[in-house]
C-alpha cells in the first residue's frame, strides 16, 4: 500500500485544512495509507480523519516575532519527522507554502513532493519569496486552487495544474437533505464566515448590519469567544448582529441563511478561491464576493451572485436590499447557484489529484 505524508502547519476550521481534509478522505477511499504532520493544539478539520496524526507542536501566538521563532522551530521538527520515511516509498503532500521543512526533507530523500498552494497574501514579502523559492526548488508538481493564483504565484520550471477546490460528499449530502426540510425565512438573514481579521471585512459587515436594521446578520468567526470579545471590546454592536465563535458544524448557519458574503479587502487580502462561496451555493444561496482573485472565477454577477468591492458600501447595501425584496430575482439566482456548484463536486478534483500521486 502506497503511503502519502500530508503536511499542514496549523490545523483549525479555516479553508485550507478543510480542503486538505476532503483530499485525505479521497486518498483513504482509494486505498492509500495517510499520515498527517500538523498541529494538535486545538481541534480542526484534520482532527477526526482516518489517518495517523503526527504533532508538529506548533502553537499560534499573537506576538509576530515569537510566532516567527515558533514557526522556524516547527520547520526543523517537521524536517526530522519527515526523514523517518526515507526507507519507505512515500509521496509528500505539502498543503500551503508554509510547511517548507517537510518539502526540504522530501527533496533530500528523493521523494515526489506535491505542493498544494492556496495563498497569495502572505506577509512579510521576504518570507513569501523565501517560501516560493523553497517550493520551486523542491516540488515535483504544484497544484493551484485558481487560475488567478497560478498566474500570480507561478513557480518557474515546476509542472503545475489548476484544480479548483471541491465540496466533500458529506457536505453535499447534508445540504441536499437540509433543502428538503422547509425553513421559515420570514427574516432575511445575511451570513459571513471568516477569520477574525480586519482585512476579512469584519468591520464592514458590522457597518452593514448597523445600516440595515430590518435584516438579520450572522457572523461566524474562526476564533474563540474570548478573542471575539477582546476584538469588539470598544465597539457598540447593533442588535441585529449575532456573533459566533469557531464552529465544527456550519450547516445550521447555511440552512437558515438567505445570503452569504465574502468581504475581504481587495488590496489587503486577495481571496484565491472562497470555500464559503461554493458551500453557500450548495444550499442554493446567492453570494456577494470581491471582484478580484479566485471569487471572480466562481461568481458570475447577476447569475449566481454579485461581485462587489467591499469599499463600496452603498452598492453593497443597495444590492442586499434588492435581494431581500425581489423574491423572483432571488429564486432565479438560487436555482442558478445550485446548478453551477455541481462543477465543484469531489469527483472532478479527485481524479486529477490521484493522477499526480501516481
Amino acid at each position: 500500500m502506497k503511503k502519502i505524508i500530508c503536511a499542514h502547519l496549523y490545523n483549525d476550521y479555516s479553508g485550507s485544512p478543510l480542503v486538505l481534509s476532503t483530499i485525505i478522505k479521497s486518498f483513504c477511499a482509494n486505498g492509500f495509507a495517510v499520515e498527517i504532520i500538523t498541529s494538535t493544539e486545538a481541534p480542526g478539520f484534520l482532527s477526526d480523519l482516518k489517518a495517523r496524526i503526527i504533532s508538529n507542536n506548533y502553537k499560534f501566538v499573537n506576538s509576530r516575532y515569537l510566532r516567527l521563532v515558533l514557526f522556524l522551530i516547527c520547520q526543523v521538527k517537521m524536517f526530522f519527522q519527515t526523514l523517518r520515511y526515507r526507507k519507505e516509498p512515500v509521496v509528500i503532500y505539502v498543503n500551503t507554502l508554509l510547511p517548507f521543512g517537510v518539502a526540504l526533507a522530501g527533496k533530500l530523500m528523493g521523494k515526489k513532493v506535491i505542493y498544494h498552494i492556496h495563498e497569495t497574501s502572505l506577509k512579510p514579502l521576504l518570507l513569501k519569496n523565501f517560501l516560493k523559492w523553497i517550493a520551486a526548488s523542491t516540488a515535483s508538481e504544484v497544484i493551484y486552487v485558481s487560475r488567478f493564483l497560478a498566474e500570480t504565484e507561478k513557480l518557474p520550471i515546476v509542472s503545475s495544474k489548476v484544480i479548483y477546490n471541491s465540496l466533500s460528499d458529506e457536505f453535499i449530502k447534508t445540504a441536499k437533505e437540509s433543502l428538503l426540510q422547509p425553513v421559515n425565512h420570514s427574516i432575511f438573514r445575511v451570513l459571513m464566515l471568516c477569520s477574525l481579521k480586519g482585512y476579512k471585512g469584519v468591520h464592514r459587515f458590522v457597518d452593514l448590519a448597523r445600516k440595515l436594521p430590518a435584516l438579520s446578520f450572522d457572523l461566524v468567526l474562526n476564533a474563540t469567544s474570548e478573542e471575539i470579545d477582546l476584538f469588539f471590546n470598544k465597539v457598540v454592536l447593533p442588535k441585529n448582529l449575532y456573533l459566533y465563535p469557531k464552529q465544527s458544524n456550519v450547516h445550521p448557519f447555511f440552512k437558515k441563511a438567505s445570503l452569504v458574503l465574502n468581504l475581504s479587502h481587495p488590496e489587503e487580502w486577495i481571496e484565491t478561491f472562497g470555500m464559503t462561496l461554493i458551500e453557500a451555493m450548495q444550499y442554493g444561496l446567492p453570494v456577494i464576493a470581491p471582484p478580484v482573485g479566485g471569487p471572480a472565477e466562481i461568481v458570475i454577477s447577476g447569475f449566481n451572485g454579485y461581485l462587489i468591492d467591499q469599499r463600496n458600501e452603498k452598492a453593497l447595501s443597495n444590492r442586499i436590499i434588492r435581494l431581500a425584496m425581489d423574491k423572483h430575482g432571488y429564486q432565479k439566482l438560487s436555482k442558478n447557484a445550485i446548478q453551477y456548484v455541481k462543477r465543484f463536486s469531489r469527483k472532478n478534483a479527485e481524479s486529477r489529484i490521484l493522477d499526480l500521486i501516481g
